[in-house]
């Protein structure tokens, strides 16, 4: 089955998702699929700890935005399907911040797609975040 999606979510994306999306990757047809999972991590920045991030977007433009990245990745390396999870709100450390599936023929078209979309997000898709420190502290990135 091909698919094709990006979407934000408000709730949390859980190891048993990734697990099911690595699943959902495996076809006979394919000969590779890449799985990103974006992991906030608990940085020390001047004495302090990264406790979470914070999330926000222009959610209709963000999705638009997303949807676009898809269609030009997959029409560029051909690839058979692309998943993509976002974020938004409060995310602890250690838990899943993004996660980009790309399903290919082969392996280095899973991997340029992949490395293409992730960084597409970051300078393409209107999502902003902001961290927030062990000692109660916070700034925008």
């Amino acid at each position: 089955m091909e698919a094709k999606t990006a979407y934000l979510t408000m709730k949390p994306i859980s190891w048993n998702r990734l697990a099911y999306l690595e699943r959902w990757a495996m076809q006979p047809s394919c000969g590779a699929f890449v799985t990103f999972a974006g992991v906030v991590r608990a940085d020390r920045h001047e004495g302090r700890t990264v406790r979470a991030l914070f999330y926000e977007a222009y959610a209709e433009m963000a999705e638009r935005q997303l949807a676009y990245l898809v269609a030009e990745t997959t029409a560029r390396w051909s690839l058979d399907a692309v998943e993509i999870q976002h974020r938004l709100g409060l995310v602890e450390a250690g838990q899943i911040s993004v996660v980009v599936v790309v399903r290919a023929q082969h392996r280095a078209m899973a991997y340029a797609a992949s490395q293409f979309l992730l960084e597409g997000i970051k300078q393409r898709v209107p999502i902003w975040k902001h961290t927030h420190y062990d000692d109660g502290t916070s700034r925008s990135c």
